[in-house]
């Protein structure tokens, strides 16, 4: 007879089933095709992934989970590899595996399963983007350490994280912002999108002091970047010269989605008779990269 869970779908409904043996003592399953069994793996011989990128775990939530865990069990296995003789390093399910430790269990159902190095920690980032569990400032740093680590480019990592280049890019550029602005971020109390108005501004100071009034006034994205427009509005204002108009609402709209298109800013300007777009590029090789941009194709 074997023991089977529900509700798991089929791939992973025909993954557990196992003998009343199996279950019982904790010994792995038959292999999979790919070399992958499942385990009932003891906690105790399990170490967590050294290189995962969320570094956060709400404490309120691993209890709510360990109460899950103590009445229904692990539902999800998660996975390992081993890295010795009775000796498994996390691959998936770190809130999983805390919560088993906290609701003090002994085992915990497992995939064991071949992962060398270079995938450990682009398998942890999947798992944790597709559920939206890391904050803006941890997911730009798993970026930039998939980047260091995989040798690649911004647009390889896109392609293999399944994001777009641009949203890539305006995630890593948060890690340029001064570290007590960068705090307010991974705490929550900052958006990404004020965050991204934030690096208009040229200096650090202004952007912790605007991020200060962002917060206590509790201004919005779009008041945020017409501030930052307008230098920041710390110190004296410039004032504005006579017959200059402020872009209109679908104006900025367009010339912020071509911006996060091309990763560089875009000005949009729709007259009665005639319009004009400008793009602006950095370098050389920065307007390279903008040509192969329209023209679809990668660099």
């Amino acid at each position: 007879m074997a023991a089977k869970h529900s509700g798991l779908g089929k791939g992973l409904g025909d993954l557990f089933a196992r003998t009343d043996e199996e279950v019982a003592t904790g010994k792995p399953s038959k292999p999979l095709e790919d070399g992958s069994y499942f385990a009932e793996v003891p906690l105790g011989q399990i170490v967590p992934n050294p290189r995962q990128p969320r570094t956060n775990f709400d404490e309120d939530d691993l209890a709510e989970l360990a109460a899950s865990v103590r009445e229904f069990g692990v539902l999800q296995p998660v996975v390992l590899r081993e890295v010795g003789r009775n000796a498994f390093e996390l691959v998936m399910g770190e809130r999983r595996f805390r919560a088993s430790q906290l609701a003090e269990r002994d085992r915990i159902p497992a995939i064991v399963r071949g992962t060398d190095d270079q995938d450990l920690l682009r398998d942890a980032l999947l798992e944790n983007l597709h559920r939206a569990n890391l904050n803006p400032l941890e997911e730009a740093h798993a970026y930039k350490q998939l980047l260091e680590d995989f040798d690649c480019t911004k647009e390889e990592l896109a392609r293999r994280i399944h994001r777009s280049r641009p949203q890539v890019s305006n995630t890593l550029r948060l890690l340029n912002l001064p570290a007590k602005v960068q705090s307010k971020v991974a705490a929550g109390v900052l958006s990404a999108g004020h965050a991204r108005a934030l690096l208009g501004l040229g200096d650090a100071r202004s952007q912790e002091l605007l991020a200060d009034r962002i917060i206590a006034e509790g201004l919005s994205v779009r008041s945020t970047e017409e501030i930052v427009a307008m230098g920041g509005g710390q110190g004296p204002k410039t004032p504005v010269r006579r017959g200059l108009r402020q872009p209109s609402e679908r104006e900025a709209n367009i010339s912020r989605n071509l911006s996060d298109h091309f990763d560089t800013r875009v000005k949009v300007n729709i007259g009665r008779n005639k319009g004009k777009i400008t793009i602006e590029f950095a370098s050389g090789e920065d307007l390279d990269r903008i040509l192969a941009v329209i023209d679809n194709r990668t660099i």
